[in-house]
Parts: C-alpha cells; sequence; structure tokens
C-alpha cells in the first residue's frame, strides 16, 4: 500500500470524489423518473405542467451541482506519478477484495522477478563477451586444421535393426499390413495399408521419418515402371487433408534419442484412422463438415475431429 500512497494521488479527494459519482448518477436517475412519471397528481392540466416543469428544474439543478462537485473534486484528486515502474497498475491494490483476486501482488512478483531476469542475463552477456567465439589458430593454440566432425551414431542403424522394429510394430496391429522395400540402397520405403480405407507411403532414413504420402485403398500407389510412387498426391480431398495431418504428426513425434519409439508412436497415431468414415466429431458430434469427415485425430487421446472444430 505504501507503493500506492507514493505515487501522488490524494486519497481523502479520491474517497470523496467517489460519493460524488455516485450522487451525480442518483441525480441523473432522477431526471429519468421525472420523465418517465410525467404530469399526473394535479386536477387542472395547468397545475401538472407547473408542477412537471418545477420538478425538472430542480432535478436539472441537482444534476449540474453533482457535476460541478464532481469536477472540483478531480482537480484535487492528483495524477499518478508517470515514474511509479508500474504505472497506472498501482491502483489495483485498492481492490478491496485482495484475497480473492491478488492481481497487484503477483504483478510485483513479476516485475521483481523480471528486473532479476534481466541484471543476471546482463551479467551472462559480459562474461560471454569477455571469451571470443572465433576459432583460429593463434587462439586455439593448436593446427588450424578442422577437426572431422563425429557422425551422431542414431542416423546410421543397421538395416537388421530396422527391419526388427518394423516388424515388431507389424505384429501389434493386426488389421494394418506394413510392407518394407528398399529400392535405393539401405533406406527403407514403407507401404501401410489400413484395413480397407487408406494406403500410406512412408519414406524412411533409418528409423526417421522423412515423408509420408497418404492416398485412398483403391488409389494406386505405384509409378509406371512398378515403384512407389512418393510425389504424386491423392485424388481425394480427404486423404489430403490427412496427409497434411500426418506431415504435422512427424512434427509432433520427436524424439532422436529413441527413434523406435517415434515409428511406433506414430504408427499408433495413424491406426486411429481406422474408424475414418465412421467415428463423429467429438466437438459438433457429426460425421461431416462441409463434405468432409473428422481428418484430424488428437496426438494424446487419438480422438477425432474436424480441422475447424479441433481450434
Amino acid at each position: 500500500m505504501a507503493d500506492v500512497l507514493s505515487v501522488g494521488v490524494n486519497l481523502e479527494a479520491f474517497s470523496q470524489a467517489i460519493s460524488a459519482i455516485q450522487a451525480l448518477r442518483s441525480s441523473v436517475s432522477r431526471v429519468f423518473d421525472c420523465l418517465k412519471d410525467g404530469m399526473r397528481n394535479k386536477e387542472t392540466l395547468e397545475g401538472r405542467e407547473k408542477a412537471f416543469i418545477a420538478n425538472f428544474q430542480d432535478n436539472l439543478h441537482s444534476v449540474n451541482r453533482d457535476l460541478n462537485e464532481l469536477e472540483r473534486l478531480s482537480n484535487l484528486v492528483g495524477k499518478p506519478s508517470e515514474n511509479h515502474p508500474l504505472h497506472n497498475s498501482g491502483l489495483l491494490s485498492l481492490d478491496p477484495v485482495q484475497d480473492k483476486t491478488p492481481l497487484y501482488s503477483q504483478l510485483l512478483q513479476a516485475y521483481k522477478w523480471s528486473n532479476k531476469l534481466q541484471y543476471h542475463a546482463g551479467l551472462a552477456s559480459g562474461l560471454l563477451n569477455q571469451q571470443s567465439l572465433k576459432r583460429s589458430a593463434n587462439q586455439m593454440g593448436v593446427s588450424a586444421k578442422r577437426r572431422p566432425k563425429a557422425q551422431p551414431t542414431t542416423l546410421v542403424l543397421p538395416p537388421q535393426y530396422v527391419d526388427d522394429v518394423i516388424s515388431r510394430i507389424d505384429r501389434m496391429f493386426p488389421e494394418m499390413s506394413i510392407h518394407l522395400s528398399r529400392p535405393n540402397g539401405t533406406s527403407a520405403m514403407l507401404l501401410v495399408t489400413l484395413g480397407k480405407v487408406l494406403k500410406v507411403i512412408v519414406v524412411m532414413r533409418s528409423l526417421f521419418i522423412d515423408r509420408t504420402i497418404v492416398k485412398g485403398y483403391n488409389e494406386s500407389v505405384y509409378t509406371e515402371d512398378g515403384k512407389l510412387d512418393i510425389w504424386s498426391k491423392s485424388n481425394y480431398q480427404v486423404f489430403q487433408k490427412v496427409t497434411d495431418h500426418a506431415t504435422t504428426a512427424l512434427l509432433h513425434y520427436q524424439l532422436p534419442q529413441m527413434p523406435d519409439v517415434v515409428v511406433r508412436s506414430f504408427m499408433t497415431w495413424l491406426r486411429s484412422y481406422i474408424k475414418l468414415f465412421q467415428a463423429p466429431c467429438q466437438r459438433c458430434g457429426k460425421f461431416l463438415q462441409d463434405g468432409l469427415p473428422p481428418t484430424w485425430r488428437d496426438f494424446r487421446t487419438l480422438e477425432a475431429f474436424h480441422d475447424t472444430c479441433r481450434q
């Protein structure tokens, strides 16, 4: 509360100004009540008109008097100091229900934490600037010849290990068949058939999935020379949507230290499309929206949503 008292606000005048606002609102309400009631309670028309005009003028005078009083008090209240670090947010501490809405105390704590973070960041920046990040023969004290980079071991897994992982995943899901081939050397390509719903071409680099193409069950997945077609899209908009969602899933399931877990998680997510045309949207409850079924599957719950309902 001491912070609020030091910002240049006259709290006594502030309290009187609040009372003046209440009085002004009451005066304005009486004006409208007078207009609503009109001319009545007099026997003659002339008497009713005179009583109405007199009453209306009295109410207007009250409004004018209360408005002048409010303007006078507003000049006495003063303005908060612009040098206050939190500006007008200091007035939040005037909330009488502090226990239910501790917004001002939380704001002060966040401000102090931000200042401390900025201070430590400045110290760290100064220490880092003292150490030159440029590598040269003079600074390092060794030959300028670059050291060969060590290749990550997880990128070069033996083909037999990849085959075993894919074989285990194939046995996990009876309604999903996985055919593995290596038309271009050691890199594997998977043709995943999910029931009679869709087919997925999965291009892999060791155990890392590079690309997925989703097509309908009856669509051709081979080129004219008999190779898997990894470039052409599906002719149906619904499978084009699923292809986009599968690409998003590849970005979500990322764990370079355990690539087999990533492949298994992706295949589990892909298996949820077994009821692509049977599951309703979990939000709107409809099977079709703009002519399309729910093409999005939640990464955690695997529930079905329309592309617009998942937001």
